[in-house]
């Protein structure tokens, strides 16, 4: 691919997309093959805000080869196993910052600001007190640094140039503009394209069709003014995400009261017990974010039982409204009222424009601060988890009770434990701070903790109260005696 060839060694690169929506996956896997054939583009540093693949081969797994990549700087690993294997094994310089910071940095970037200015990730292991998100012995530069502002401490994460910018659209014009018409996500590609084009570099745009015009201005997501080179495919490497090729739902908007019309989906008995318990927590006319994972099977319990009208579900890649979709296709909704850029969606959500936030967790410990991160020789980053956590008035942190083999029973209103977890999840001390309990109250948020057998919060003693236990479960032996501290 000829556009491959505008990349420059030691080019730092910035690329767009959300797990496979919005995800330039032909001009990446070009660049892979380039690579292997020719040696080149060699010692990239790759930035990217949310995670992009598949776990498997596609997104920025074809990046994952030393020499190709020198630097990564990204906000959620898990879904690019190629590139965390190398960080892990410290073969390149690896940082897992906040994923609203780093698309918002681009904005910062693009203006030649100094950077992005936050308290998103104080107390945390991004805090430059702990690691500043560094992975590895190999990364050195500090790229997030304590400020002194108003007598209030905040945290800098510095700007640098960018040289290539990589995005995806739907339509390119004769002049270059791009429209994003049947993309379920309009992401970060506006300031990704102005970081590149104001620090002398290029932008390459992939997308579906060439059009000799697009005839509402307004629809012009991006200028050609920015746009350097232009990938058609034709559909080809061009699926709407990762799971689905075209899903009308994704680009169209529903009748009031339409998305209820959800049916049933059948998940694990612990899944559905905590997802339903979540759920109570939600008020009418909140405005909500689930996390990935467990969390989503809150969106299908409100779908059975008719609640997703009541609130306001919304994604931090940028939809609001509608039912969020999951596994590949995560970051998407269905049927939403609006789609907004990835940056303005985390400017709402830092400002405390969520009222609730259900949230997934790893390991939970005594003073309530949460691990979302690193687990089982396995490094899967916060992506927006550090920005919504901390911003939400409300938390609702949800898990297994134990991991590992857990096989639970309904036995009419009763839970019955018919084997029990093989891995502790409330421990003494988490293994990385991505919440930070004592934080979190002096912010005055309020904070839970649901699992299938027993409900704890974060009381103002600093520490976690048992508040519930489902019917049936033995308190001393099936709760108590399985933490590895004793709730206060």
């Amino acid at each position: 691919m000829e556009a491959t060839r505008l990349i420059p060694d030691g080019a730092t690169v910035a690329v767009g997309g959300f797990v496979g929506a919005g995800h330039p996956e032909l001009i990446t896997a070009a660049i892979e093959q380039e690579y292997l054939r020719h040696g080149r583009p060699r010692d990239l540093t790759v930035v990217y805000a949310a995670g992009q693949g598949d776990r498997e081969s596609r997104g920025l797994n074809h990046l994952g080869h030393e020499g190709l990549v020198r630097r990564v700087v990204g906000g959620h690993w898990n879904l690019a196993p190629k590139l965390g294997k190398l960080a892990l094994e410290g073969r390149v310089e690896a940082y897992n910052l906040p994923q609203g910071v780093i698309c918002q940095l681009f904005r910062e970037i693009a203006a030649k600001r100094p950077g992005v200015f936050t308290k998103v990730g104080l107390n945390t292991f991004i805090d430059p007190i702990h690691t500043g998100g560094r992975l590895n012995d190999r990364t050195a530069e500090p790229l997030v640094e304590r400020v002194e502002i108003d007598g209030e401490t905040w945290l800098r994460y510095r700007a640098f140039p960018i040289q290539v910018g990589l995005i995806r659209a739907t339509s390119a014009d004769a002049w270059g503009n791009l429209s994003f018409e049947r993309e379920a996500l309009i992401g970060e590609a506006l300031p990704i394209a102005q970081a590149a084009r104001n620090h002398g570099g290029v932008v390459i745009a992939q997308v579906e069709r060439r059009v000799d015009r697009i005839t509402d201005p307004k629809a012009v997501r991006v200028p050609g003014i920015l746009v350097d080179a232009v990938v058609v495919t034709d559909g080809e490497g061009h699926g709407q995400t990762f799971g689905e090729d075209f899903n009308p739902a994704y680009v169209t908007s529903a009748e009031p009261g339409e998305i209820d019309r959800e049916i049933a989906e059948p998940f694990p008995l612990e899944r559905r017990l905590i997802a339903t318990r979540a759920l109570r927590e939600i008020r009418d006319g909140d405005i909500v974010n689930l996390g990935i994972g467990l969390p989503e099977g809150v969106a299908i319990v409100a779908g059975e039982t008719g609640r997703l009208g009541d609130f306001t579900l919304t994604v931090e890649a940028g939809p609001i409204g509608g039912r969020p979709a999951s596994g590949l296709s995560f970051g998407c909704s269905a049927w939403p009222q609006a789609v907004i850029d990835q940056p303005a969606q985390f400017d709402f959500y830092d400002g405390g424009g969520l009222d609730i936030a259900i949230l997934g967790a790893v390991e939970i410990d005594a003073e309530g601060s949460v691990n979302v991160s690193r687990f089982a020789g396995r490094f899967a980053g916060v992506g927006g988890f550090v920005n919504i956590s901390q911003s939400a008035r409300r938390v609702v942190f949800c898990c297994p009770f134990r991991a590992g083999g857990l096989e639970i029973a309904m036995e009419g209103d009763r839970l019955l434990v018919i084997q029990e977890g093989r891995h502790q999840k409330f421990v003494r001390r988490v293994d990385q701070v991505g919440f930070h309990g004592p934080t979190a109250l002096a912010r005055g948020q309020a904070v839970l903790y649901v699992t299938e057998r027993a409900v704890f919060r974060l009381a103002g003693n600093g520490r976690l109260e048992l508040v519930e236990t489902a019917p049936g479960i033995d308190v001393r032996t099936q709760v108590l005696d399985q933490m590895e501290f004793a709730p206060g």
